[in-house]
């Protein structure tokens, strides 16, 4: 068995490689660690959790152990696609260059440029970097990538899928022709296997395990739930991450949930919260201070569950993660296995759980054929049914795309066509106020019929002025018509309400010119 003695390694790596507990190196570092102290471009392609990061690490600390770094000119450069891998690789550089006198300087967006300027103005010897934040200094002129000797690619695809593939090219083509590359990505879409062939000379590629495959180590299982009611998925799938992680009892010491967008994080954690749980969000949105400091108290265990967006899914270092929950199946099948390989590693036993919905079959479907397996199906946990109170609820927001009153009287208000309006539905007055007009003394309905005054149309037609008897004919005529569309004669006429038996003549003259 391989031993990292057998590498050819610095002794001063060596020491700080024994100080942190290892031995035996993983497949990957196995095979790319030796062509790289060789000087040669080395393509990796490997799941996440195998260990790349030491893969390049150690030998680049052992290549740069002789020589001296120059102002704004670093020796060697490291290029990741999130704040937190290019954090955690910082942090894997201290570990093993600890006993050396290599400087390093990081710089990532979240940070003022006066402190990462000033480390750049002494000289480091590694300069790890997001593509942005590295691109923003040397356009401010702070920065020169000429004296590059290895270039690190980390998390290739990641790169692509977060559109820096430009930046990338861009940084390749700032730095010498003569650099050492090493290029690590778990997958290889088209458009990376371009960017190897362009930029890569005659690469050694190691492969140590076939493209986008999970980790036998990690315990799959997908819980299939078809919502009561489609406006109350989301509610109905947060009861369910709950029991999935009441139903590990002891077995979940810590566990990440991934959601694909980031409202949804912040819901997702603000409701477990509610619930009693220990969890905390983190996705891009939020300060650069605080996604260190939850990640922190994750990883030293203050912190039980991240809730995360697929900014966490990719290179981050917490080897202890006992469960990984999909509370939104991925969209792209990659990110399902780098999802899933945040636990279950270095050997240790992990589970992955994933929550469908009818929706969402052909994001699985494109998973089981990525992974070239199914996912093992699962139950629901004993006992759990979605709640009353979500299928009775409505779902927030619901009331307002509900129809206002007034929205409603808009609709229902008589429509004007050919200088018309048209009639409305008579109003039907309450029988206790008619019974009370009718006992009224003196009151029309009291008198004999012959005494009653004249019905109110043929009051109307009494004030009204005189008009041409083809006036008269057509007004008759429409208003015949008018009756009969709403079902009635034209002895049932009611008064216009408001208006008594009196209509002003203005109202009731026609406008459409005549045909004479």
């Amino acid at each position: 068995m391989t031993k990292f003695t057998d590498l050819k390694l610095d002794p001063a790596v060596l020491k700080a490689i024994e100080e942190a507990g290892y031995e035996t190196p993983t497949p990957i570092q196995e095979q790319a660690i030796p062509p790289a102290l060789e000087g040669r471009d080395v393509l990796g392609i490997a799941q996440t959790g195998t260990g790349k990061t030491a893969s390049f690490t150690l030998p680049m600390i052992t290549l740069l152990s002789k020589g001296r770094a120059r102002a704004r000119m670093p020796r060697s450069l490291v290029l990741a696609p999130t704040r937190e891998l290019a954090a955690q690789v910082a942090e894997n550089f201290d570990i093993y260059a600890k006993y050396t006198r290599l400087t390093k300087a990081l710089l990532i967006g979240g940070v003022s440029f006066g402190e990462q300027e000033r480390l750049i103005d002494r000289g480091v010897d590694v300069l790890i970097a997001t593509p942005g934040r590295l691109l923003d200094h040397f356009e401010r002129g702070k920065l020169l990538l000429t004296g590059v000797q290895i270039m690190v690619v980390d998390e290739a695809d990641r790169m692509l899928d977060m559109g820096f593939i430009p930046d990338i090219e861009r940084i390749f083509q700032l730095t010498p022709f003569t650099r050492q590359t090493l290029f690590f990505s778990a997958t290889m879409a088209p458009e990376i296997e371009r960017i190897t062939n362009t930029f890569l000379q005659a690469p050694v590629r190691v492969e140590v395990a076939r493209q986008a495959t999970t980790s036998e180590t990690i315990e799959q299982r997908l819980v299939e739930l078809t919502p009561t009611r489609k406006d109350q998925t989301a509610k109905q799938k947060r009861e369910l991450l709950r029991a999935l992680i009441k139903a590990e009892g002891d077995a979940l010491s810590n566990a990440i949930i991934f959601c694909n967008r980031k409202t949804e994080v912040d819901i997702v954690a603000k409701s477990l919260k509610k619930h009693g749980f220990n969890a905390a969000p983190i996705h891009g949105d939020l300060d650069q201070r605080q996604r260190m400091q939850t990640l922190d108290g994750f990883r030293d265990g203050t912190l039980q569950f991240l809730v995360a967006s697929d900014v966490a899914a990719r290179g981050l270092d917490i080897p202890a993660v006992s469960h990984v929950f999909n509370f939104d199946a991925p969209s792209h099948a990659e990110d399902y296995v780098h999802r899933i390989g945040r636990t279950g590693r270095a050997g240790r036993k992990g589970v992955a759980i994933t929550i469908a919905t009818p929706a969402d079959k052909k994001y699985v479907d494109a998973i089981e054929s990525l992974v070239k397996s199914p996912i093992p199906r699962a139950p629901l946990p004993e006992g759990f049914a979605p709640s009353a109170a979500s299928e009775r609820a409505p779902e927030k927001g619901e009331e307002k795309r509900k129809r206002s009153p007034r929205r409603s009287a808009e609709r229902d208000r008589p429509i004007k066509s050919h200088g018309h309006e048209a009639p409305t539905t008579p109003i039907e007055q309450p029988p206790a106020a008619v019974a009370e007009r009718d006992s009224t003394p003196g009151s029309d309905a009291a008198k004999p019929a012959a005494e009653s005054p004249a019905k109110p149309a043929e009051a109307v037609q009494a004030n009204r002025a005189p008009e041409r008897k083809s006036d008269r004919g057509r007004t008759r005529k429409d208003n015949k018509s008018s009756d009969q569309r709403n079902g009635k004669n034209r002895g049932d006429r009611t008064p216009v309400v408001g208006m008594g038996d009196h209509v002003p003549e203005f109202l009731m003259r026609e406008f459409r010119p005549s045909k004479s």
